[in-house]
C-alpha cells in the first residue's frame, strides 16, 4: 500500500514497528522515521495500518505517539480494521488536536494491496474524504463514504461477516464433493460461473485443493475480525448464528497451531470433521488419507 501511494507521487515518510519492513521503502525514495510522533511532525496526511484496537490506540495514543505531535489541520488516515469504538475515541484525541480523522478499513487483501485494487470503506466527513481521495485512490479501486466516524469499521464488520460464511460455504462444497467422490476441481468449474459463484470461490477454492495455505489473510486477524463483529452484534442485540459458527471452527484451526496460515486453511477443520484428515499424536501434524 505504502509503495502504491509513492509510486502515485506522493512523498513519503514510512515507520513500521517492525523496522526491516521499512528499509525497501526507504531504499526505494521514502525518508524513514523514528516513530508515529516523528512520522506526525513531518507529514500532512497520516497513514496508519496495524493489526488491532490497542495498536491503533498506541500508535496515536500512546508515548510517542501521532498525538504527540500531529500538525494543526493534518489528516489521519486509519486503514486497519479495529472496534468501531476505538476508531472514535482516537478521532475525538486527534480532533482535539485540531486536526481531522477518517477511518478506512480495506478489503481484498494482499493481492489487492499489491494491486492497488483494494475497496475502502470511510467513516468521517465527506469533505475530509475530498481531501483524502487522491491518497486513497492510490490504493484502491473502490472507494465508498458509509457515513460518521465508525461507519467504515462497522461497513466492515459487515465485509467479514460475508468473507466468513462464504468461505465456510467453499469449504464445505469441495469437502462434499470429494467424500460423494466428485472430483472438487470439476466441481468447482462447473459452479463458479453460475449462482454459486465468489471471489472466496474463485480466489480461495484452487487454494484448498492445492493445500496452498500461505496466507492471503490470516485466520487469527480473521478471528479478531469476528471476534468484534460477534461483540458488536452483542451490544446491539442482533443474533449471527453464521459468523458464530465461522469463528468456532476457525478457532479448531488455530488450537491445531494453523493460525498464521491463510482463512482458506479452515477446509482442514472441515476435512478433520468429514474424516477425510486425521491428526497424528505427535504436534498434530496432518495426514492426508
Amino acid at each position: 500500500m505504502a509503495r502504491n501511494v509513492m509510486r502515485a507521487g506522493f512523498p513519503l515518510v514510512v515507520f513500521n514497528r517492525t523496522r526491516s519492513r521499512a528499509e525497501a521503502l526507504e531504499r526505494e525514495g521514502a525518508r524513514g522515521a523514528s516513530g508515529p510522533a516523528d512520522v506526525a511532525r513531518q507529514a500532512d496526511i497520516i497513514v496508519s495500518v496495524v493489526s488491532d484496537s490497542p495498536d491503533v490506540e498506541a500508535v496515536y495514543l500512546g508515548r510517542g505517539g501521532v498525538c504527540e505531535s500531529i500538525r494543526p489541520g493534518a489528516l489521519c488516515i486509519d486503514m486497519s480494521t479495529v472496534a468501531p469504538e476505538t476508531a472514535r475515541a482516537v478521532a475525538g484525541e486527534v480532533e482535539r488536536k485540531s486536526s481531522a480523522f477518517l477511518d478506512a478499513p480495506v478489503s481484498g487483501g494482499k493481492t489487492g494491496a499489491e494491486a492497488g485494487t483494494l475497496s475502502i470503506m470511510v467513516g468521517g466527513t465527506e469533505s475530509d474524504l475530498a481531501r483524502a481521495r487522491p491518497v486513497l485512490e492510490a490504493m484502491g479501486k473502490s472507494i465508498v463514504h458509509c457515513g460518521p466516524v465508525g461507519h467504515g469499521q462497522l461497513t466492515k464488520l459487515c465485509n467479514q461477516i460475508l468473507c466468513g460464511l462464504n468461505l465456510l460455504a467453499v469449504s464445505e462444497a469441495i469437502v462434499f464433493a470429494r467424500k460423494v467422490g466428485l472430483d472438487p476441481s470439476v466441481m468447482l468449474q462447473a459452479v463458479s460461473k453460475g449462482a454459486a459463484g465468489s471471489w472466496a470461490l474463485e480466489n480461495l477454492g484452487p487454494r484448498m485443493l492445492a493445500e496452498d495455505f500461505k496466507p492471503m489473510f490470516m485466520i487469527d486477524l480473521q478471528q479478531k475480525d469476528l471476534r468484534i463483529a460477534l461483540s458488536t452484534a452483542r451490544e446491539r442485540m442482533s443474533p449471527l448464528p453464521g459468523t458464530g459458527l465461522v469463528h468456532q471452527l476457525l478457532a479448531s484451526n488455530q488450537a491445531y497451531g494453523e493460525g498464521r496460515e491463510g482463512t482458506q486453511a479452515l477446509i482442514k477443520t472441515l476435512e478433520r470433521l468429514a474424516g477425510i484428515r486425521v491428526p497424528t499424536a505427535e504436534g498434530h501434524p496432518d495426514i492426508t488419507m
